[in-house]
């Protein structure tokens, strides 16, 4: 019985480029949107008040925008068709800036953690901690908002960009609430010092962002297999015919909105090879429905053929040799 494979969201390849850039297309502009009013209103509100946790957070944000305008462009370049240059599609664009929110992650995780040690040797004062609570709640509140719009995005796209950008704004959510722990106990109880902490909270936590962002963006750039999971999967509906006697040495690999599907199919070793293109175009199709956007090259083999071919360097150490239907 055939697979209800159509329709499926939630990962590269199965929604048609132009159609995963309608639902990323929304989630990096409001991302830019978002940046953008928080940079501004915590600068403000930082001049204000001074705090360090809340200039923590206004840097924060100010990468953020940085990131947010990469994302932003990348996944639009992401849809665009394959050309002469990139006969591969321009699919890895979001990939490249998963590694750029990583790395701007990263430095400003060592920008506040320098900070934080500074101010927990030499606590200052806070100023203005009423106005510094307010914009912090206005944070938490669009922080919010855009989550919801992102999620949503990312369950039908599987966007890496997308994943990086949320990432990056789950972290703002902590490090919000951990900047007003800080300001609420330095002007409550007198704890100057918690302020610092705060930012050094924020630090640890955006440290951790980093490494997952470029983690999940290394592994499309280094062309990791899928999951064990949605590769059965592809096995099972190429293999729905018949007429197929197995399916091998499957490779797969993921690049932004787009996925790269080849393996080799087992035939009856006397068929015509009017009717083996025939079984792979069906074949082709049918992925093709569960993955619009999946580049698929499919070979032949005549079914029980001594003669081995293909170069042994790039076969892996695939411990399923062979999908039999």
């Amino acid at each position: 019985m055939p697979h209800d494979h159509i329709g499926s969201p939630g990962g590269p390849g199965r929604l048609e480029p132009r159609e995963a850039l309608s639902h990323t297309g929304r989630a990096t502009a409001a991302s830019v949107a978002v940046a953008l009013v928080l940079t501004i209103t915590k600068g403000i509100v930082w001049y204000l008040s001074g705090s360090v946790a809340l200039l923590a957070s206004a840097a924060d944000s100010l990468l953020d925008l940085t990131a947010s305008l990469t994302v932003y462009f990348s996944v639009r370049y992401a849809a665009e068709p394959a050309d002469a240059e990139h006969r591969f599609g321009h699919g890895k664009a979001e990939a490249f800036a998963g590694i750029l929110q990583a790395i701007l992650v990263a430095v400003s995780a060592a920008l506040l953690v320098r900070e934080g040690v500074a101010h927990l040797v030499d606590p200052q004062p806070i100023e203005a901690s009423g106005w510094a609570l307010g914009v912090m709640g206005l944070s938490i509140a669009l922080t919010l908002v855009l989550l919801a719009v992102q999620t949503r995005a990312l369950e039908k796209t599987g966007s890496i960009a997308v994943e990086g950008d949320r990432a990056h704004y789950f972290s703002d959510l902590g490090s919000n609430l951990a900047v007003i722990a800080g300001i609420a106990g330095a002007v409550l109880l007198d704890w100057l010092w918690l302020d610092a902490v705060a930012a050094l909270g924020v630090a640890a936590w955006l440290g951790w962002t980093a490494w997952n962002v470029a983690r999940g963006a290394g592994n499309q750039l280094m062309d990791r297999e899928l999951p064990e999971d949605e590769r059965d999967r592809i096995m099972h509906i190429a293999a729905e015919d018949p007429r197929i006697i197995n399916i091998h040495q499957l490779r797969t690999r993921a690049a932004g909105p787009l996925l790269h599907i080849q393996f080799h199919m087992a035939l009856k070793p006397d068929m015509s090879l009017r009717d083996a293109h025939s079984i792979l175009v069906d074949c082709e199709r049918r992925i093709l429905a569960a993955y619009p956007a999946a580049d698929i090259i499919i070979h032949a083999d005549p079914h029980g053929a001594a003669e081995p071919h293909g170069a042994e360097f790039f076969k892996g150490d695939d411990p399923v040799e062979a999908y039999d239907p």
